[in-house]
């Protein structure tokens, strides 16, 4: 089943390892740049990198046998996009969504149960049959790969088992967080799988944060000419309020362009964008839309706003005119009648000029680099919803990892606190709140490169 679509994707695998190849090869950080952030948290080290036995190989076989470990984490991610599809996908069923307010009482609740019972059945219905949806045939060989048949009616009671536990694993894992977020916010999904859920409102939050770089006097017009997205994402049904009804799509690396040729700090047709990223199908999907743009093809993005987003001051704003520096605006895919009214949605098709300006990267940002001479290392690095995926030691190494890819005066912006413990180049510079409410609020971090 579904062998057309992994034939298609390693072809585009191999598209993507050819080109990426013309850029500088990332490397793995050396020992002599991670030393002051291991000697700064001896508390923190496992006890392969204690001091008095740390070589350059001991490093070198820790750091990559650490880097594996991650990148299995995408799998993860990917069962979790799985799980929100179940939640609340509106293609294949007409079932009532599992919010998170009915997802924690899975388990103990009949009803929630019953709804559970007949979504998750109506999910590995529409996925034992051929698919021309883009995220359903991903979800295919996402199970494919994990071993179960859909083709048989064992098989299929087998995925709708899998289904319904992965529901009580991310009820339990969300109820794990919680207690996280009041320990630590910064690391609140440490033990998740890395997710490539995305959502606007992460760019209107950094859009946000540059006005305030412009008003403290940190951006100056036109000073942007090279910067790099960790985490640029790739989603199709997101754990807010997302649906399915949309093919997988990168958003962000274009709302960042958007917003810096709208504030006057980048040229779109000359602005060169890096995406960094260990998910061989967020690069894959980068790698495609770029070569597509290089034959003239554009790229349409499928922008929402959702009830909550809308009751924020300035999003409404910001969503209208999201890609109006970048591309046209053009006619929505239909918002399905379950979800209308808590979405809307507006699209936009980006210039194949702006779309083959990105360069994908497959990379691992606390342990991995790119050897960059001066002159072109970036201006600014963003990544929003990434670093908290990791514990303070990781978090540490990558704030000393990227000041390296930063120029001198350039930034690192993060909607996470990144600790300051372990010495590194990059010193904490100008914080943004970003009101949602009288009281309540999200924050953006920016870290600037010394000199």
């Amino acid at each position: 089943m579904n062998s057309k679509h992994s034939v298609t994707l390693g072809l585009f695998l191999s598209c993507f390892l050819a080109i990426s190849s013309q850029s500088p090869a990332p490397e793995y950080v050396s020992l002599a740049t991670a030393r002051p952030v291991l000697e700064a948290l001896p508390r923190l080290l496992p006890s392969g990198l204690k001091a008095s036995s740390l070589t350059s190989a001991v490093w070198d076989k820790w750091v990559r046998d650490r880097d594996r470990e991650i990148r299995e984490r995408v799998e993860g991610g990917e069962e979790i996009t799985l799980m929100n599809l179940l939640r609340l996908g509106v293609t294949y069923t007409d079932e009532t969504r599992i919010t998170f307010e009915l997802l924690d009482r899975y388990g103990t609740d009949a009803h929630v149960n019953a709804i559970a019972e007949r979504r998750a059945g109506d999910l590995v219905q529409a996925l034992a049959v051929p698919q021309s949806n883009e995220g359903m045939l991903e979800i295919q060989d996402f199970l494919q790969k994990k071993g179960f048949l859909l083709n048989t009616p064992e098989g299929r009671e087998k995925t709708k088992a899998y289904l319904l536990a992965g529901l009580g694993r991310l009820r339990d894992d969300i109820a794990h967080e919680k207690k996280l977020t009041k320990a630590n916010p910064s690391q609140f999904f440490k033990d998740r799988g890395l997710s490539t859920d995305s959502d606007v409102y992460a760019d209107f939050i950094v859009e946000q944060h540059l006005r305030h770089m412009i008003e403290k006097g940190l951006l100056k017009q036109g000073s942007v000419h090279r910067i790099a997205i960790v985490g640029p994402g790739l989603d199709f049904v997101n754990k807010k309020d997302g649906s399915d009804f949309y093919p997988p799509q990168t958003t962000q690396p274009f709302a960042v362009i958007d917003s810096l040729a709208r504030l006057g700090l980048a040229d779109p047709a000359s602005l060169e964008v890096y995406t960094f990223d260990v998910s061989p199908r967020v690069n894959v999907h980068i790698e495609r839309a770029r070569a597509n743009a290089v034959s003239g093809k554009p790229y349409t993005v499928q922008l929402f706003s959702t009830q909550w987003e809308r009751n924020i001051p300035g999003f409404t704003t910001f969503w209208l005119h999201v890609g109006d520096h970048v591309g046209e605006e053009v006619p929505p895919i239909e918002v399905p009648e379950a979800v209308r009214g808590i979405i809307s949605s507006r699209a936009v098709s980006v210039r194949p000029g702006v779309v083959a300006r990105l360069t994908p990267v497959d990379m691992n940002v606390v342990f991995q680099t790119l050897p960059l001479p001066p002159e072109q290392r970036f201006d600014l690095v963003i990544g929003t919803n990434i670093f908290l995926y990791y514990d303070t030691l990781d978090q540490s190494l990558a704030r000393a990892n990227l000041a390296t890819m930063i120029k001198p005066g350039g930034f690192l912006i993060s909607n996470n606190a990144l600790p300051a413990a372990a010495p590194s180049k990059l010193a904490n510079s100008l914080h943004t709140v970003v009101l949602f409410t009288a009281t309540s609020g999200d924050q953006v971090f920016c870290y600037i490169r010394e000199k």
